[in-house]
């Protein structure tokens, strides 16, 4: 039987879903798809990027809405794919409310990386994007040390402010003034690849992607939104570093 605590589980995986990277589109069918599997009589589900509402009426005349505000993003697609398997399971094999919180609980308390994987990760990426660019060695290595300063200045900010926008500024800022004086130093040689490498981890690709396809598939409020938001992050990356190339009277060489 459809219930409030039911609808609940539902939408705790449609708000997992869109935090984790799922198109607007993908969300709204999951959770379409495991309220009807249930044999109630309508759905009603809108979704953009902070928002998740939905309208269930069933067969006696009831009608239960919920809603969920969604403040934040933590692209995960292995946490995604696992989701996307709970969410057929449930349609398929329509388990009880225990079942649906024990499973639950699992996926969320996933840790696919630790914080030391991470730091290497970022260092890998920065240096390799510098090399990849045109960098020689020096400034892959320079680039490296560099995604490890932005990993922490990174974890540092979201601790004090949830402003995505204010985080990049101060995040390429710094970086920016941290890769000038490396250079002005003699710890690399080419500013420009140095940047480039790091810039290339704050660049918001899979939310511009997402918006996109976002559009595509009809959803263009979403998609617009979505758009906007990856133009003004890059934005903001842009506006960092060109302070920090300002105030630091940084070369592009």
């Amino acid at each position: 039987m459809f219930n409030n605590q039911l609808l609940s589980r539902i939408l705790d995986i449609g708000e997992q879903m869109l935090i984790s990277g799922a198109e607007i589109s993908r969300v709204e069918d999951s959770i379409s798809r495991m309220c009807i599997a249930y044999q109630v009589k309508r759905v009603d589900v809108l979704t953009i990027t902070s928002v998740i509402q939905v309208s269930v009426h069933l067969e006696n005349g009831e009608v239960f809405t919920q809603s969920r505000r969604i403040r934040a993003y933590a692209t995960n697609l292995n946490k995604l794919d696992k989701l996307n398997k709970l969410s057929r399971n449930i349609c398929s094999s329509l388990p009880d409310l225990v079942y649906i919180d024990k499973e639950l609980e699992e996926i969320n308390k996933e840790q696919p990386y630790s914080q030391y994987a991470h730091y290497l990760i970022y260092a890998l990426v920065a240096g390799s994007f510098t090399i990849f660019f045109g960098g020689n060695m020096a400034d892959g290595l320079a680039s490296a040390m560099i995604g490890m300063l932005l990993k922490f200045l990174v974890n540092a900010a979201q601790k004090m402010d949830k402003n995505l926008l204010m985080i990049n500024i101060f995040c390429s800022f710094a970086v920016g003034a941290v890769a000038i004086f490396a250079v002005q130093w003699g710890f690399g040689n080419n500013l420009e690849k140095i940047l480039i490498g790091n810039i290339m981890l704050m660049i918001p690709g899979l939310a511009l992607t997402t918006s996109i396809r976002d559009m595509i598939s009809g959803d263009t409020i979403s998609g617009l939104l979505r758009f906007s938001e990856a133009i003004l992050l890059a934005t903001s990356i842009a506006l960092g570093f060109g302070l920090a190339e300002i105030l630091f009277g940084g070369r592009l060489v």
